[in-house]
């Protein structure tokens, strides 16, 4: 039985290698380990060992504290009861898209969301 947390850091595993488009061969060259071992652990099938989380983090320049954002006190996922955003193709695009812009371009565009947003 898979356990939610092991879950819960393989979306963010998948998430974060999206949001740098790589793919999960990439990824696994990286690391050194087969692309199957990666699909795995973004299943939750297999639990990612701390040295290979280490490994993967840095591979995905990203601190390991990311894997865990928005896990609650008791190690179980916040996310439960509301919708994986994150699991929709078009929004990790759009993610990506996001973060390939300028920075001072993108704080612009992220205000002009917020008040279009507001106006809705």
């Amino acid at each position: 039985m898979k356990h939610p947390v092991d879950v819960y850091v393989g979306k963010r595993v998948r998430q974060r290698r999206w949001m740098v488009g790589m793919t999960q061969q990439q990824l696994a060259d990286k690391v050194g380990i087969k692309f199957q071992q990666i699909q795995k652990y973004e299943t939750g099938m297999n639990r990612i060992s701390a040295s290979r989380l280490w490994d993967i983090s840095d591979a995905l320049s990203v601190a390991i504290s990311y894997f865990f954002e928005g896990m609650d006190a008791q190690h179980s996922p916040v996310e439960e009861h509301t919708p994986d955003l994150m699991a929709d193709k078009e929004a990790m695009l759009l993610v990506r898209s996001y973060y390939a812009i300028p920075e001072a371009q993108r704080r612009r565009l992220f205000e002009l969301a917020k008040v279009l947003s507001d106006a809705a």
